[in-house]
């Protein structure tokens, strides 16, 4: 493995967590070019067996999970003596820090995350995983509201014997009752920890503290936790029973599956309080609404039935049979003394309301009955119930809702449980999902560093992804040089923006003038960004005026800026022939040859002869040719006389047709 690269292919970049066995980085995948979280497994852990096994499995386990609502495992390997597991990048803040932050939240949205939370468990119990951790730490709270579950690390398969190390494993706050004893563990411990995690997003603190974390788990094992209201007034007795009942100690008193939860905090969303009563009716012995405020008389008949009798000391005890039964006597006496007094003040009302049965006996009135519930339905469904109820379905009217999945009815008009005539007509709205999110417009990013971009686009609710670098004239070495997205486009919150990072100037190649004129060449060096510098040579080869060599040779890379030399042709050589008349032929022969001139005789003379005659004199082009003419001497008498005569001298040196005349010593 290199220092920061895993695989080949996952670049590590800077450090984001360090978990009880891994430590996790932000990192790109280079083949992907996407921004990706790292977890590699401590150091100390490697080379251990079991370790090495459960980190393994966490990956295998974690990447058949498919969910909107847990984080997505893309890979997972070892490389040399590290195990890593390459999952998606999150972008927000965990459920815990936004507790810290914000404090107790509202009633929905203690609802809606718990759904969430619920789902994803579904979704890894039918995969015969139970997460064991769940806690708000683990809890994502991405930039458009919903969640992400994250680390497996400590799941396991249902059977798995990877995980004896019970004692060390979750976190005290959040465990439930059979998990702190060390006993065989169920989807229901999942249950109880989300109910702690409700409570605390309800109320703003765990339900249960210590000194430490064994102080803390005997009480998940002894005590029963405070109601919420008790902490959060504004906590309504429908999401308290929900969460009370997750956590209830005996793992069979809870919701037995995450999905029967969902469906319990879906029906709570939809405003279905007859569905969550019912979900919640075989509640135990355990305060589950306001009545230890003294509230009771505003509950309803059906919660009033499931309900404790809470004592003055706080104590919450189970009513007997005859207790509940003198209970019940009272309420019909207390009944009964209402009806008469208001059978007094409305005895007109009484009269009218007698004749109208009457007349309605008599067949004079009109039929009425309760308007049904549809909330959740799909519109078929919603308009076969409104006709078997005797009423008329309107035309569906499709909305956003946050709150009822998509495709269900989320309202309806009149409302369920009202008394309308036989025939009416039901009007209902139908979900048309989540309300599309916000554009925002997309920021000029150029010139700034890649930590200022990803800054700057998460606070326009942006996610960051850096391209392919890219060389730049305009902007330094690292920092933005452009972005796939104009500054200025309006884009859905959310979006990802694609930029890239400078790399410096970039090189040019050096053209190919070679035979261009000297003017031509100048100009198409300059225009590459090059500096041309000019030089000149003879060549007998190469008009004037025309380029003969560039140095460094065409096609070199130079960074811009570079100086490009090109030799240019001056014309050919020339030299000046002297005159060599009167010169013997080998003296004139050494002499022009040294000027590079090409020497020959002419017809008829002779070697030995002098020169009486050359064809050129003056300037030449060099290794121009010249003819040469010459003669013999005059020879001299015998007798030491002179002698005078004419004629032709031969290549042999003999006279002819001439006359001799001499003088005897």
């Amino acid at each position: 493995m290199s220092a920061n690269m895993l695989g080949g292919r996952y670049q590590v970049q800077d450090r984001i967590g360090t978990g009880g066995m891994a430590t996790v980085y932000r990192g790109l995948d280079e083949v992907l070019g996407r921004t990706v979280a790292i977890k590699t497994m401590l150091p100390q852990y490697a080379n251990d067996p079991s370790f090495a096994a459960r980190f393994k499995q966490e990956a295998q386990a974690a990447a058949a999970l498919q969910s909107p609502y847990i984080v997505s495992v893309y890979d997972w390997g070892k490389d040399a003596d590290t195990y890593y597991i390459v999952m998606e990048y999150l972008r927000g803040t965990d459920l815990k820090s936004g507790i810290r932050k914000h404090g107790a939240l509202d009633c929905k949205k203690v609802a809606q995350i718990g759904s969430q939370i619920a789902q994803a468990l579904s979704v890894a119990h039918r995969h015969d995983i139970i997460h064991r951790d769940i806690k708000p730490q683990n809890i994502m709270v991405q930039p458009d509201g919903n969640i992400k579950v994250m680390d497996f690390g400590i799941a396991r398969a249902k059977n798995s014997h990877l995980t004896q190390d019970n004692s060390v494993l979750g976190t005290a706050h959040y465990v439930s009752p059979e998990q702190t004893q060390g006993k065989e563990l169920g989807p229901t411990t999942d249950i109880y920890s989300l109910g702690i995690v409700m409570y605390e997003a309800a109320t703003g603190q765990v339900p249960f503290q210590g000194d430490d974390a064994i102080s803390v788990a005997l009480k998940q094992v002894n005590e029963q936790p405070k109601p919420p209201s008790q902490l959060n007034p504004n906590v309504d007795p429908q999401l308290e029973s929900i969460i009370l009942k997750c956590m209830q100690k005996n793992p069979a008193d809870r919701f037995q599956t995450a999905d029967e939860l969902y469906r319990t905090l879906r029906d709570y969303l939809a405003g279905r309080m007859q569905a969550v009563n019912s979900a919640t009716a075989m509640l135990p012995a355990q305060a589950t609404s306001k009545l230890e405020r003294g509230s009771a008389a505003r509950a309803t008949p059906a919660s009033t039935a499931a309900m404790p009798r809470v004592e003055r000391s706080g104590r919450i005890r189970t009513q007997t049979a005859t207790e509940q039964a003198a209970a019940e006597e009272a309420e019909r006496a207390r009944k009964h003394r209402r009806n008469v007094v208001l059978g007094v003040i409305g005895g007109v009302a009484a009269v009218a309301l007698i004749v109208f049965a009457l007349v309605s006996l008599l067949g004079g009135g009109t039929q009425t009955a309760k308007v049904p519930y549809i909330i959740g339905l799909t519109p078929e469904e919603a308009s076969d119930v409104i006709t078997e109820a005797g009423f008329v379905p309107g035309e569906p009217e499709y909305i956003h809702s946050s709150s009822v999945d998509e495709g269900l009815v989320c309202e309806q008009d009149p409302m369920a449980q009202r008394e309308m005539p036989l025939g009416s007509t039901v009007n209902f709205k139908v979900s048309d999902g989540a309300p599309p999110a916000a554009e925002v417009e997309v920021p000029d990013l150029r010139g700034k560093t890649q930590e200022e971009a990803e800054a700057l686009l998460e606070q326009y609710g942006l996610l960051a992804r850096r391209g392919d670098d890219e060389e730049s004239d305009e902007y330094e070495e690292g920092e933005v040089s452009s972005q796939d997205q104009e500054p200025g486009t309006m884009v859905t919150e959310g979006s990802t923006i694609t930029f890239h990072i400078s790399s410096g100037e970039g090189q040019v190649v050096v053209p190919d003038v070679q035979s261009d004129s000297e003017s031509s060449a100048r100009t198409r060096i300059e225009d590459a960004g090059l500096v041309a510098s000019v030089q000149y040579a003879t060549s007998s080869t190469v008009d004037e005026g025309y380029v003969i060599s560039v140095s460094p040779g065409v096609g070199t890379a130079l960074d811009k800026g570079s100086t490009v030399t090109i030799t240019v042709s001056s014309g050919p050589e020339t030299v000046t022939v002297p005159s060599v008349i009167g010169w013997t032929y080998n003296e004139a022969l050494k002499e022009l040859s040294a000027l590079g001139l090409n020497v020959s005789l002419a017809s008829g003379s002779s070697a030995d002869g002098i020169v009486t005659d050359q064809t050129v004199i003056g300037s030449v082009e060099a290794g121009a040719s010249i003819v040469l003419t010459t003669q013999l001497p005059e020879p001299t008498t015998p007798e030491g006389g002179t002698g005078t005569g004419s004629g032709n001298a031969t290549s042999d040196g003999s006279q002819t047709q001439g006359t001799t005349t001499g003088q005897s010593a």
